[in-house]
Parts: C-alpha cells; structure tokens; sequence
C-alpha cells in the first residue's frame, strides 16, 4: 500500500484529489494539509511514501518545504502537482529534491504512473515541461558569447549567481548578502543581460555547469 501526502491551498482540490486517489488500487491518503508548514510537519510525523506537493502555497512555498523534507527524509518521494509552467518553478523544484513535476491537468492514470515511476526511483516529468527542461539545457550547450561573458561579471554577481546556483530565492539571497530583494533582483538582471540568457533558471543552470562560479 502506497501512502500518500497531499499538499495544496486549495480545499477543493484537496479534497476531490484525495477521493481520486482512495479510490485506486493499493492507493491511500493519510493526510492532506494547505500550506509547507504543515507537510513538512505531517511528512515527520507520518512518513508518507510519496508527497503530492503545490508549488505556491502561503507561509512555507511547496519548493522550499520540498527542499527541507528532501533534506531530513531523502527516502519520501516528492511531486510537485500545480498549474505553473514557469521554467524557474521547474527548476528550483528539481534542485531541491523533486523527483516528479506534473501539471494539474494530468488525468488519474497519469498521476498513478507518476507515483509508480518516482516509487520505482524514476522521474516523472509532465511532457510539456520536459521540452522546456530538454530546451533550457540544450541552450546551455549551443557555443556562445556567454563563456566570454563571464569576465564581464562583478565580484557582487558572482556572489549573486553562485547563491541562484544553489536555488535560493531573492528574499534568501538579499539576507545572506545583506541587501535588499529588490537588488538582488536588478543584480540578477545585469547577470542576464551580461550572459545573454533569459531566465533565472537559465542562469542557475549555467552556473551549475561552470567552474568559474563557486
């Protein structure tokens, strides 16, 4: 028997995902709760086999509550289940322990193979979201101006890339820093600009990936 953890804001949804899931073979839910705060709680106390998580959700986001269950609880296996389809989302959940990405328009049968495949220890990528994880990776090696770039790059963003690097937020860098999210935010954009990237998980991708950022 698999037991599941569900983890999303909305109790409707909540509570329609849960009847799905009751009704499927070796399937049960043993809590459903609304906000990171309280999975990360729930996933102590109860040590579900696998955590269906929201990615925005109040309080404690489901990426960082992801990424602290991942790090005392390596053994549950997490999904993200959400309606975002933004790259940085994406990436930041795999980054903090993620083993599974799926869109709340996948069907029953689709969620069943995901709890099956992450359970396997496979990942589950919602197809959509591979093509842009497939692309985000692909750009990273297309030969560019980006290596030469890099010299380009102050001290501070260096820092600042390095710590995107590692998946934190604005707010978690700037306090780390000792400035403001804000400034980190327009940091971030020089950053970009400077490596002729597009995005925050473009940038943390390629900083992953180079030695010339620690």
């Amino acid at each position: 028997m698999t037991r599941i953890l569900i983890a999303d804001d909305h109790h409707l949804f909540r509570d329609g995902l849960a009847r799905i899931l009751n009704d499927l073979p070796q399937i049960i839910v043993v809590a459903s709760v609304e906000n990171g705060d309280e999975a990360i709680r729930k996933a102590e106390e109860l040590k579900p086999d696998v955590i269906l998580m929201d990615v925005n959700m109040p309080h404690t986001t489901g990426v960082e509550a992801t990424r602290q269950i991942h790090a005392r609880q390596p053994e549950i296996k997490i999904v993200m289940l959400t309606i975002s389809e933004r790259e940085d989302d994406l990436f930041e959940a795999i980054r903090a322990g993620a083993r599974g990405y799926l869109l709340k328009s996948a069907t029953s049968n689709e969620l069943m193979e995901a709890i099956q495949h992450v359970q396997a220890g496979e990942a589950m990528i919602a197809p959509a979201m591979a093509m842009k994880l497939m692309e985000m990776f692909a750009a990273q090696h297309t030969p560019t101006r980006v290596a030469d770039a890099v010299d380009d790059l102050t001290g501070r963003e260096h820092e600042v890339l390095g710590l995107v690097a590692q998946g934190l937020s604005n707010k978690e860098i700037g306090a780390q820093l000792s400035l403001s999210p804000h400034t980190i935010k327009a940091h971030l954009r020089t950053i970009l600009d400077k490596l002729h990237l597009r995005s925050r998980a473009e940038a943390a991708a390629w900083a992953a990936r180079h030695d010339t950022v620690k």
